[in-house]
């Protein structure tokens, strides 16, 4: 099966590029001292030190693994690629929520990059997905967990 592509900014790619430098370089050298210390301790049988040790160790692969993989299917979003007629990822989308009758700002980006409490949301999730492909003045419904929501697009930018 075909891995899917990771879509990135400029700043995250380059995040998740510092990140695995410093869990290959830094990280792996701590939790290798870790281990080599709990090896010390003589008897790994009972050795919870080392166990805890070889669990980090274990983690810290685990993420090393998903962020070359993550990498390795880098789509970068070029800004200037950047539609304002049409929401796409990338896009900074001023949506009305119509029930409460309030303005919200959501920038879509890649699920690598989610971070709702700052206005990032997924091209993925239920409301990035609903928003993508539609215009200013559209009217939204989005199915999430507690019903149904409706909002209008009201602007779109980069």
């Amino acid at each position: 099966m075909p891995e899917k592509d990771v879509f990135l900014t400029e700043e995250g790619l380059k995040r998740l590029e510092d990140e695995l430098d410093e869990l290959k370089s830094v990280r792996r050298k701590e939790v290798a001292e870790k281990i080599k210390q709990a090896l010390s301790f003589g008897d790994i049988s009972e050795n919870s030190e080392y166990d805890q040790a070889k669990n980090e160790q274990a983690q810290l692969e685990e993420r090393i693994a998903k962020l070359e993989t993550m990498l390795r299917n880098a789509r970068i979003i070029d800004e200037d690629d950047i539609t304002t007629d049409v929401v796409g990822i990338g896009s900074k989308v001023l949506v009305k929520d119509l029930e409460y009758d309030e303005d919200m700002e959501f920038i879509i980006v890649g699920s690598a990059e989610a971070d709702p409490y700052n206005g990032k949301i997924s091209n993925e999730s239920p409301v990035g997905s609903a928003l993508l492909g539609c215009k200013s003045g559209d009217t939204v419904e989005v199915v999430v967990p507690d019903g149904k929501i409706e909002y209008q697009i009201v602007n779109i930018t980069r």
